[in-house]
């Protein structure tokens, strides 16, 4: 953390470690102490602590989004887009400190579909299906938005079994997700002539 770090900021980098490490059950206390500001001024800052890990969890969504898709300057086939997902997943697994999803990890752990984290949790979980759909629907997906949900769900499934297995996934979301594409008929430009 930058000393120069607003406490707002302190506060929400340190919330956004702290749960994604310990989950969002850590108290306040523990919080303030990482973010080295008061719980008065938390509570100046914040309204809730529900609102904190809302806006902390927000915070963060850009970068892992950033992390996990290819940008827009990327122009290889949405095939390869696609998979450059799953490959990205595979590479943030073994390095060894991932801890799973951030979104599913927040929302499972809340257990409220409307608690202010649960609902950006689910904002970033539909911007990875929109993403999906979007790339299916360019490469001519006869029903893409169908598809976009089974590729979202390859990645949360993976992303769990890293966490359950605490092993790296070897491949095994890229390949799931390259099976369905195949069966959709969603081939490299150039595979797709032979």
């Amino acid at each position: 953390m930058s000393t120069s770090a607003t406490p707002r900021e302190r506060l929400l980098d340190a919330a956004g470690e702290l749960f994604y490490r310990d989950g969002v059950n850590i108290g306040v206390d523990a919080l303030c102490k990482a973010a080295g500001v008061s719980k008065k001024s938390m509570y100046q800052l914040f309204r809730s602590k529900d609102e904190l890990i809302a806006e902390s969890l927000a915070s963060r969504g850009p970068g892992y989004q950033t992390m996990v898709r290819p940008g827009a300057e990327d122009e290889r086939s949405p095939r390869e887009r696609i998979l450059t997902v799953f490959e990205r997943q595979d590479a943030m697994v073994a390095e060894g400190n991932y801890l799973g999803c951030p979104y599913v990890s927040t929302a499972v752990e809340l257990k409220n579909p409307e608690h202010p984290g649960s609902v950006v949790a689910r904002y970033f979980k539909q911007q990875l299906t929109d993403f999906f759909h979007r790339e299916l629907a360019k490469a001519g997906a006869e029903d893409p938005a169908t598809l976009a949900i089974q590729l979202t769900m390859i990645f949360d499934g993976a992303s769990a079994r890293a966490v359950v297995r605490a092993q790296p996934l070897g491949g095994i979301g890229a390949a799931t997700a390259a099976a369905l594409l195949d069966a959709a008929g969603i081939r490299t430009p150039e595979l797709a002539l032979h």
